[in-house]
């Protein structure tokens, strides 16, 4: 069992340089000092945002730079690009009609990234 994840969370990227927030919109959420998120809540620049700078050569911006260094790999800024929603999500708990995320799930960047949740938020709130 694990703990709910709150907007406010801290998330970080395998590519990316520095950890970045969850942000999770108060829309027919279940409130606690923050909304608690669902797996659904994982939109580029609204609920995920930039993890500073991004090392993936999947990513062409860092394809590019890295070209254009001569093979050196050159990274660039974060912008996520989302491939799905939070995997695998709560098999009880339901958050607006879809499963509630919990600190277990993972996120996956189209540029190959994964996206982690390393501090949930919360740790009174357990999500099965």
């Amino acid at each position: 069992m694990g703990y709910g994840v709150l907007g406010g969370a801290v998330l970080q990227c395998s590519f990316g340089m520095t950890p970045s927030v969850l942000n999770v919109l108060p829309l027919s959420r279940v409130l606690s000092s923050m909304p608690l998120a669902a797996i659904t809540d994982c939109v580029p620049m609204v609920n995920i945002m930039p993890f500073g700078m991004c090392s993936s050569i999947s990513n062409p911006t860092v394809a590019s730079a890295t070209a254009a260094a001569f093979g050196v790999l050159t990274p660039m800024p974060c912008i996520p690009v989302i491939a799905g929603t939070w995997a695998p999500g709560s098999q009880t708990v339901l958050i607006g009609g879809k499963p509630a995320l919990n600190q277990s799930c993972k996120l996956t960047c189209a540029y190959g990234g994964i996206i982690e949740i390393k501090s949930p938020g919360t740790t009174n709130i357990q999500v099965k």
